[in-house]
């Protein structure tokens, strides 16, 4: 029989956890008094109390290590719990959101997707901005976690490739999981207060710095201002670049340079590819808007890379509207927020080491047609590559690209139109940020969408958030059979 306790114990921890963090932008709006610290000390209690409960009536199935099952579940229940929990604040008071645009702003939030239905958020209170980038800030490290340590175990779209990086994990996940998710907290909090510091030292304000730290370094992409980043064209666009990258970098890699080894981050081909693209891209940018906007080499070159990066990666900060560059530029920033970053990072979407497999693989299969009696096999960092995990990479390839289209489908049924159905697929299940045209483009907002869509969309950043078999294989019978 499928015991739910050891994962209930854990979820419990989370949530109330999770009640506790509310205590902080409760103490901001307090500090601010602006009346709307009430809203954080209910949603705290209900938050607190409920997880206290779980914690207490699961505690007595606490184990050390979690069947394939169990951390399938857990994995997937994370993402689902916590942001139901993280959208009281918003149900109780300001904005006074419904609860679907509350749990769409959660979602966005804890999935590091960025997009928001909120529209006046100059004028939001200080503790629902900084609510707004916290839980980000806390789905970009949780994200990391399960990247390392659960997704190279379940198996999920070729993950397993980082299992011998992702330390020793096999039977014993929730402990090694701990110890992990420490070393990763000392890092992703130390470059969270770099970027605050840059940020400050170029004039933004503790709060402003504050927060474009927190949705940096999670590459979530909340703002605080309605014009997102554009509030702060200038030099802060380039420090902004600067931790995207490196938060679109392996966190693995960092871990074994802190321990005194740097060869790693500097042989990593997932890295240099990544870097590689993100530079020919701003280029191209740079030349097209001088080619065909007649812009100045900085600006082109500035905005060009700002935007890049900031799509690429899944930030989904926008300095500009980029669909006033021309046909090309919107087309363009499509596909490239189907790239995505590097695998253990905070980044999302298909990510840069799915794609080296995939040419690999091309690849081994040309040559095996000019030389059939070759013995031929895809690589991967030098090393051959598995064919169990070509196949997760396959899968991973034609599911995403369906599961597209299928929400793509159901958003035009909604009453959709073409550009917004099928961006707003994209964007969503990889957790990218704006999509395209008036409405949900990098100028726009989510908040005009029909309830229907709306709803699809929170789904759709579930399952792209945890790389679409970790969740699409609950709803299979073998699953609850095994």
């Amino acid at each position: 029989m499928f015991d739910l306790r050891p994962v209930g114990y854990v979820l419990g921890l989370l949530v109330l956890t999770l009640g506790v963090t509310m205590l902080v932008p409760m103490a901001a709006d307090v500090w601010a008094d602006n009346g709307h610290w009430g809203a954080f000390a209910q949603a705290a209690a209900v938050t607190f109390i409920t997880g206290l409960m779980m914690t207490l009536a699961c505690a007595n199935g606490v184990s050390q290590g979690l069947s394939i099952q169990q951390t399938f579940f857990l994995t997937t229940g994370v993402w689902l719990v916590l942001p139901l929990f993280g959208a009281l604040p918003f149900v109780f008071g300001e904005p006074g959101a419904r609860v679907v645009d509350a749990v769409f702003e959660a979602m966005s939030g804890m999935t590091t997707t960025g997009s928001t239905v909120f529209t006046e958020l100059d004028s939001l209170p200080i503790g629902v901005n900084l609510w707004r980038g916290l839980m980000q800030w806390f789905g970009g490290i949780g994200i990391i976690v399960v990247a390392m340590v659960f997704l190279p175990e379940l198996r999920v779209g070729g993950m397993q490739i980082f299992r011998s990086e992702a330390f020793d994990t096999m039977g014993k996940i929730l402990p090694r999981a701990g110890e992990i998710a420490s070393r990763i907290t000392v890092i992703y909090v130390a470059l969270t207060l770099a970027c605050a510091l840059a940020y400050l030292a170029l004039g933004m304000t503790p709060f402003d710095a504050t927060m474009h730290a927190l949705t940096t370094l999670s590459t979530g992409g909340f703002s605080n201002y309605n014009d997102s980043f554009g509030v702060f064209q200038g030099p802060a666009e380039y420090v902004a670049v600067i931790f995207m990258i490196l938060a679109s970098l392996p966190f693995v890699r960092y871990i074994q340079l802190v321990a005194g080894t740097a060869r790693p981050i500097l042989l990593d081909t997932q890295i240099r590819t990544y870097l590689v693209v993100v530079v020919l891209l701003a280029l191209a940018f740079t030349l097209y808007r001088l080619l065909v906007n007649n812009d100045g080499i900085e600006t082109g070159f500035r905005e060009g890379l700002f935007n890049v990066t900031s799509v690429i990666s899944g930030t989904g900060y926008s300095s500009t509207n980029y669909e006033t560059w021309g046909p090309v530029a919107p087309v363009m920033f499509f596909f490239i927020g189907l790239i995505g970053g590097c695998a253990g990072s905070t980044s999302c979407s298909i990510k840069v080491f799915r794609y080296q497999l995939l040419f690999a693989s091309i690849s081994t299969q040309v040559r095996r047609i000019y030389a059939p009696h070759g013995i031929f096999e895809p690589k991967f960092e030098g090393r051959p590559v598995a064919e169990e995990v070509i196949s997760s990479v396959m899968a991973f390839f034609v599911l995403f690209f369906v599961l597209m289209g299928i929400i793509a489908v159901l958003l035009g049924l909604t009453g959709l139109d073409v550009i917004t159905s099928i961006s707003g697929a994209a964007t969503s299940l990889g957790n990218i940020g704006p999509g395209l045209g008036e409405t949900i483009g990098p100028s726009g907002n989510f908040a005009p969408l029909n309830d229907a869509a709306k709803w699809i969309l929170i789904a759709a950043m579930l399952i792209g958030r945890l790389e679409l078999m970790a969740v699409l294989v609950l709803f299979t019978a073998a699953f609850w059979r095994a």
